[in-house]
């Protein structure tokens, strides 16, 4: 069974970093496309990072520049760094992994990210 756990949201200062963790269990990374979403406070989920085939990587507006995802093999996790954090970057963060050549989807349960002004 495929298990994806998100970890390292918290409260967090206006032009702070935190860095988002994704473990996967029950597979391998590497045969994912992976991203990252986030639903604010009365707002729709919305896509902020992906990561396609390993190699290729696609950012929202407001997170280029800012943001960055990435992935270690070794450890079958996927981390969504993110520095100079804004009010408005609030929301729960969630990793979603789909299966290459497949239907297969599957989502952690959301991490909290807190930016004080």
């Amino acid at each position: 069974q495929v298990q994806l756990v998100e970890s390292g949201g918290g409260l967090v200062q206006a032009g702070g970093s935190l860095r988002l963790s994704c473990a996967v269990s029950g597979s391998i990374v590497s045969l994912y496309n992976m991203g990252w979403y986030r639903q604010p406070p009365g707002k729709q989920r919305e896509l902020v990072a992906a990561m396609i085939s390993g190699v290729t990587t696609n950012y929202a507006d407001s997170a280029k520049g800012r943001f960055t995802i990435s992935r270690d093999n070794a450890k079958n996790t996927v981390y969504l760094q993110m520095n100079s954090l804004k009010p408005e970057d609030t929301a729960v963060y969630y990793c979603n992994a789909r299966r290459l050549m497949s239907s297969r989807e599957y989502w952690g349960q959301g991490t909290q990210v807190t930016v004080s002004s």
